[in-house]
C-alpha cells in the first residue's frame, strides 16, 4: 500500500479535507496515526481514519475521534495571557504575542545578567512534540544548559534508550511489525514473529512512541503467540500463551531466571553469541544465581511457567520483545533492561526479519537537536545540574538529573534557580514528578515562569506569569518521527488544516523566541524552511514534498552489524567499547555499577521493609494506560470523561471483602509519604496482595485558585512515591513497587 498517489487535501461536500498524521497536542506518542480532518468555516467538524495510511490503516482511538471537541473547547486558551494577580490566583489578562515576547525577553536577559544563564531551567513533559524542541529551546534560545524532564530517575523511556545505547550502541529496539514497508505484512523480506514477549507494557492502549499497538493484534491473527509479563491481567495477557503475573518490581529476577533456563539448556543461538556478543561466559556464571526455584519465590511466578515460557521464547524463530515502563520505573531498572536485552541477544533475534529492529546510533533528524548544545560554552555546559553526580544519565540524555534538580531548587546550591519554563508539562500532576508537593513548594520561589500548553493546568495556575497557547496538531505543520528519530519506522507529515485563535506550535515558539535572543542559531524564516533543512540532507525531500506524500519510509536494512552500518568507521559490529553486544557492560563497570545484570529488592516491600509492611501490607503499582486519556490530559473532554469519569484503584475482590470495601466505594490509599483518594474497582485480574492506582488525575471542573488548583492533590498517587530512591547510575524510581494500605473513605 502506498500513500504517494493520494492527494493530501481536497474539497468534498463543502468541507476542506486534509490528510495528516497525528502527534500532539493533544497528548500522544509519535506513533503517527493517519487522519482525515474535515473543516468548514474554520471549524474542525469531523475526523475520520485515513485508510491509505500504511500503519493505522483507518483505525483511530477515541482521542483522535474526539479531536473537534478538544480543538474548539470553550475552556481552551487560544491567546497569550499574563498574570494580573498573585500566583495561584485565577486572574489573567489577554495580551499580544509581541507583548508576551517583550516581557519574556526582558526577564530572561535580566535574570541571566544577575544570576547567570544556568539559573534558568526548561521543564519538559512526556510524549508530545515538545520533546523534539525543548533541548534547542533551552540551549539555543534561552542559553541555559539546564533542560529537565522532572520525573524521578528520568523514569519514562529515557532509561531504555540509555541502556540500549550502552549495551547495543544503537537506537531504540522495537518489534518488527513490518512498519518499515508500505506493503506491510506482504513485504517479501519480512517474517512473522512466532513469539512476542510484551514486558510491562499495554501497547494497544498506549501505542507507545513508535509501536502501533494494534499491529500486535494483526500478527496474532496471523499466528504470532504472546508471552505477557505484567502484574495485571490486560487484554493481551488474557490471550497469551503465558501470562507471567510477577510481583511488581521483580522483573530483573524473572529475566535472569529465563536466561538461566535458556543458557543452561543450550537453547541460545551459539553462532550469534560467539560472533556478536561479549561477556557470555560471565553472564552464564551470573545466571546460576537465579535458578527457577529461587526466582519463583522472588517473583511469585510458578517455576513451571518460568521454565516453559523461557523454552517457548528460545525455540521460536524469529521472536521479539517489547518493553515498557516497568523497566524505567524501577530503581533496579538498568539491570532489568540489561537482562531483557540479553534475552533478545542470546537468542539471536537482533536486527533480523520478524525479530527486534534497531535504529542507527544517531537519531534521524537528531543532529540539529544535539548540536544546539554547541551554542553553550564548555564552562556553561559543565554546570548542567547532576551531570557530575550521574554521568550515565547525563551522557545519554543531555538533560539535568531530575532528583538533583529538586535538591538544587530546595537548597540553592551550587547556584540558585530563578526562572522556570514549563514546556508542555503539567509537572505537579501525578505524571511528571514524584513527591509533587516538594516540587510545588520549591517552584513557588521562582522570580519568573512561563508555561506553554493548550488548557490552563494546575502547574500553569500555580507558577506561570506568562501563558503561551499551543496549537493542536490540526492547526500546524510539523513532522512525526517514530521513537523521536531513534528508530524511524516512517516519517509522517503533520499538515495544517485550520487556525484557532493565535495559537502557535512548539517549533514556531522556538523560532520566534530564538530570533529575539540568539538569532544566529535560528536562521530559518519559517517552519517549512526549517523542516526542509532537516529533511533534505537525510531523506532528500523538502517539507512540501513530505506534505504531499504524507508518509515516507526511510530504507531499512537488516543485520546492519554485518555490513558496518552501525559504526562510523564502517567496520562490522556494534558501536560499543568491545564492538559487540555487551552482556558484560564495561560502561556500567566504569561508572561504578555491576557490569552484569542482577536483582535488587525494591526499597519498600514485604521483604526489604517488613516492619513498615505490617502497617502498609499491600503492594502499590501505578501508571497503567487508559483507553481515552494521555497521562494528565483530556480531563475536560466530555466524550472521554464519560468513559473515564473518576480515578480508579484496582483491588482484588477477596482483599476488598476483608477491608469492607465494595465496588465503586471511594477509598484512601495511604503510606508513610502521603495519601490520595480514588474509587475502588474490584477485579480478579490483580493479585490479592497488589493494588493498582491510576495516575495523572486532576479535575478541571474544580476550583482553579490555590490551594485547590483544580483538585490536583486529591487523587494524586505520586504523593505516595518518594524522591531520590533511584538506581546507582541515576535511573529508575519505585513508581511501580511501593507499599500502602487502603481503607474506605468517609461518604
Amino acid at each position: 500500500m502506498s500513500t504517494a498517489k493520494k492527494p493530501w487535501t481536497w474539497e468534498e461536500d463543502g468541507y476542506t479535507v486534509t490528510r495528516t498524521c497525528a502527534w500532539s497536542p493533544p497528548g500522544c506518542h509519535p506513533v503517527g496515526c493517519g487522519l482525515k480532518l474535515y473543516v468548514k468555516d474554520n471549524r474542525l467538524v469531523k475526523v475520520e481514519g485515513d485508510p491509505d495510511h500504511p500503519i493505522s490503516q483507518g483505525r483511530l482511538c477515541i482521542r483522535c475521534l474526539s479531536l473537534p471537541e478538544y480543538v474548539h473547547h470553550p475552556q481552551r486558551i487560544i491567546y497569550p495571557m499574563k498574570r494580573v494577580g498573585e500566583r495561584g490566583e485565577n486572574k489573567w489578562q489577554r495580551i499580544s504575542w509581541d507583548e508576551a515576547w517583550d516581557i519574556i525577553v526582558d526577564k530572561v536577559q535580566d535574570i541571566k545578567a544577575k544570576y547567570g544563564p544556568e539559573s534558568i531551567v526548561v521543564y519538559g513533559g512526556t510524549g508530545r512534540q515538545a520533546c523534539l524542541y525543548y533541548y534547542p529551546l533551552g540551549f539555543a534560545a534561552l542559553g541555559t544548559p539546564n533542560v529537565c524532564y522532572p520525573l524521578s530517575g528520568w523514569s519514562c523511556y529515557g532509561p531504555r534508550c540509555a541502556i540500549t545505547q550502552y549495551v547495543f550502541g544503537t537506537g531504540y529496539p522495537e518489534i518488527d511489525f513490518a512498519g518499515y514497508y508500505p506493503d506491510r505484512y506482504d513485504h517479501p523480506g519480512w517474517k512473522l514473529p512466532e513469539c512476542i514477549i510484551i514486558w510491562g507494557k499495554d501497547p494497544i492502549k498506549s501505542n507507545p512512541d513508535g509501536l502501533y499497538g494494534h499491529a500486535i493484534v494483526d500478527m496474532m491473527k496471523r499466528g504470532t503467540k504472546l508471552i505477557v509479563v505484567d502484574p495485571r491481567l490486560t487484554w493481551l495477557a488474557s490471550r497469551a500463551e503465558y501470562w507471567l503475573q510477577l510481583r511488581p518490581g521483580t522483573d530483573a529476577a524473572l529475566a535472569l531466571g529465563m536466561l538461566h533456563v535458556i543458557i543452561n539448556e543450550g537453547l541460545y543461538d551459539k553462532d550469534f553469541v560467539e560472533k556478536w556478543c561479549a561477556g557470555f561466559d560471565d553472564l552464564k556464571q551470573r545466571v546460576q544465581e537465579y535458578p527457577p526455584e529461587k526466582v519463583a519465590e522472588i517473583t511469585w511466578v510458578p517455576k513451571e511457567k518460568i521454565v516453559e515460557a523461557a523454552r517457548f521464547f528460545a525455540r521460536s524463530k524469529p521472536a521479539s520483545i517489547t518493553w515498557g515502563l516497568a523497566v524505567d520505573e524501577n530503581p533496579n531498572g538498568v539491570q532489568v533492561g540489561h537482562a531483557v536485552l540479553s534475552l533478545a541477544a542470546v537468542t539471536g533475534n537482533i536486527d533480523v526479519p520478524g525479530g527486534i529492529t534497531i535504529g542507527p546510533p544517531a537519531a534521524l533528524l537528531g543532529k540539529w537537536r544535539v548540536e544546539t548544545r554547541l551554542e553553550l560554552t564548555e564552562e556553561l555546559w559543565n554546570k548542567r545540574i547532576g551531570a557530575q553526580e550521574y554521568p550515565a544519565l547525563a551522557n545519554a540524555l543531555a538533560t539535568t538529573h531530575p532528583d538533583v534538580t529538586l535538591d538544587v531548587l530546595e537548597t540553592g546550591k551550587p547556584y540558585p534557580i530563578k526562572m522556570a519554563w514549563f514546556n508542555s508539562t503539567n509537572l505537579i500532576s501525578p505524571t511528571c514528578s514524584t513527591a509533587p508537593d516538594r516540587w510545588y513548594r520549591a517552584l513557588k520561589n521562582m522570580e519568573f515562569a512561563v508555561a506553554t500548553d493548550t488548557f490552563m493546568t494546575p502547574t500553569a495556575m500555580a507558577f506561570a506569569d506568562i501563558f503561551l497557547p499551543l496549537s493542536t496538531f490540526a492547526e500546524h505543520d510539523g513532522i512525526v518521527l517514530t521513537h523521536f528519530g531513534r528508530n524511524t519506522i516512517f516519517v509522517g507529515a503533520i499538515n495544517k488544516a485550520l487556525q484557532v485563535g493565535e495559537c502557535k506550535s512548539d517549533i514556531e515558539i522556538c523560532l520566534e523566541l530564538g530570533k529575539r535572543l540568539n538569532p544566529k542559531a535560528w536562521p530559518w524564516n519559517d517552519v517549512k524552511e526549517f523542516f526542509t533543512s532537516q529533511l533534505k540532507p537525510e531523506l532528500g525531500i523538502t517539507f512540501d514534498e513530505l506534505k504531499e506524500q504524507v508518509v515516507v519510509h526511510p530504507p531499512y536494512e537488516y543485520r546492519k552489524y554485518e555490513t558496518g552500518k552501525l559504526r562510523p568507521d564502517g567496520e562490522p559490529g556494534f558501536m560499543t567499547p568491545s564492538g559487540k553486544i555487551e552482556l558484560y557492560s564495561t560502561l556500567f563497570e566504569m561508572w561504578g555499577d555491576d557490569p552484569l545484570p542482577y536483582f535488587e529488592e525494591p526499597p519498600y516491600s514485604p521483604y526489604s521493609t517488613p516492619e513498615l509492611a505490617k502497617e502498609y501490607p499491600l503492594i502499590l503499582t501505578t501508571g497503567a494506560r487508559m483507553w481515552g486519556m494521555f497521562h494528565s490530559e483530556h480531563r475536560q473532554i466530555r466524550t472521554i470523561r464519560e468513559i473515564h469519569s473518576d480515578p480508579l484503584v484496582e483491588i482484588h475482590p477477596d482483599t476488598a471483602a476483608q477491608l469492607g470495601i465494595n465496588d465503586g466505594d471511594w477509598v484512601y490509599i495511604e503510606n508513610m509519604y502521603g495519601k490520595c483518594k480514588q474509587k475502588a474497582k474490584l477485579t480478579v485480574g490483580i493479585h490479592p496482595k497488589v493494588v493498582h492506582a491510576q495516575h495523572g488525575w486532576w479535575f478541571p471542573e474544580k476550583q482553579a485558585d490555590e490551594p485547590n488548583l483544580f483538585g490536583v492533590w486529591d487523587a494524586n498517587v505520586n504523593l505516595l512515591v518518594p524522591h531520590k530512591h533511584i538506581g546507582k547510575l541515576g535511573f529508575g524510581s519505585p513508581l511501580k513497587s511501593m507499599i500502602c494500605k487502603v481503607y474506605k473513605a468517609e461518604e
